[in-house]
């Protein structure tokens, strides 16, 4: 435990992720229920507060910085107020980001979350309300794109793809990105919300389980992982189940399952799969085992799900919980 403790806090801080993918401006609307309307049977929330927070490759993006590596952020994010918010906030967590391109002719994709409820009483979602960019990039812009990630990955430790289907992703990102992975032997990783199977031949990907069953069905077994593993070229496959904790497929090794950590109740899951990503390609960058970055990623992610809103890890607490739980519980075991 002490050794793989030594690696995060000697390692971590030396490695650079490039990060493509989709922008997200996640907002937080605060309210008070102030009565019921005599418009309609519903309650008037007086506003209190509006935060915009980093979301979608962003949010990957700030979870690698706070946990000490360094974080490069390609995507696209509109000339708007969204998008100068969303700026901010990366700028203020220490990510790089002069690879982020703006466009007057695309909105920022945001998220607006309204969280409600009575005075001094916790705040609940009761909605939540999508702003996505609809309009196709123009190629002037794509091939920025592509510059951007041949530029920014010239001394990468690991590619991240954060695919959240709203355009940034492509087959030429792919292509490039691969390319690159290969020539530079550095790990990419995949997180794609609808498309994993698009990135055939990347290094490994961490899928939920709603998205493996949207491929799979919803009894899928461990073979049926291994199967698509295999068929997909990666050299593994981190499959997150909540409070189930994670399954680890590795090409050649029998199937893992990691327990989850922490309590099996979370406060908020929004965003946690950016931070499981960001700790497992940190980990990997630092030459750590496919176990072994797997069991860091377990534990942030469980740390994650305690926080509310979209929220990152910091190497401390990271260090903390792997202090607390130890190494974490491998159990070979059928789904």
């Amino acid at each position: 435990m002490s050794e793989l403790i030594d690696k995060i806090s000697e390692h971590f801080a030396k490695k650079r992720i490039v990060i493509i993918g989709d922008l997200v401006a996640d907002q937080f609307l605060h309210g008070t229920i102030a009565r019921v309307s005599r418009e309609a049977p519903v309650f008037i929330l007086r506003h209190n507060e509006t935060e915009t927070l980093p979301g979608g490759a962003a949010n990957a993006a700030v979870n690698v910085a706070s946990l000490g590596g360094k974080a490069i952020l390609i995507g696209v994010v509109g000339k708007d107020l969204n998008g100068n918010a969303l700026l901010d906030k990366l700028e203020n967590s220490t990510v790089d980001c002069r690879y982020i391109s703006s466009s007057i002719k695309l909105q920022t994709t945001t998220k607006v979350r309204v969280l409600a409820g009575q005075h001094y009483a916790p705040r609940q979602q009761v909605i939540r309300i999508d702003y996505e960019n609809t309009e196709a990039f123009e190629d002037k812009l794509q091939n920025q794109l592509d510059e951007n990630l041949s530029s920014a990955a010239r001394d990468a430790d690991a590619i991240i793809i954060s695919d959240y289907n709203y355009g940034v992703v492509n087959d030429r990102t792919i292509k490039t990105a691969k390319q690159i992975s290969a020539e530079r032997k550095i790990p990419l990783l995949i997180d794609s919300r609808f498309n994993l199977k698009n990135f055939y031949g990347a290094t490994t990907a961490t899928p939920n389980q709603e998205e493996v069953e949207q491929i799979l069905g919803k009894n899928f077994t461990e073979s049926d992982c291994v199967k698509l593993c295999e068929t997909l070229g990666y050299q593994s496959l981190l499959v997150t189940r909540g409070n189930k904790g994670m399954l680890l497929i590795e090409i050649g090794r029998t199937p893992f399952h990691l327990e989850a950590v922490g309590s099996a109740e979370p406060v908020d899951v929004t965003g946690a799969g950016d931070t499981v990503i960001a700790a497992y390609a940190l980990a990997l960058a630092s030459g750590l085992s496919f176990s072994e970055a797997a069991n860091l990623a377990n534990h942030a992610g469980g740390i994650v799900v305690m926080k509310k809103g979209t929220a990152s890890v910091m190497t401390d607490e990271l260090l903390g919980s792997l202090s607390k739980y130890g190494s974490g519980e491998f159990k070979a075991q059928s789904l």
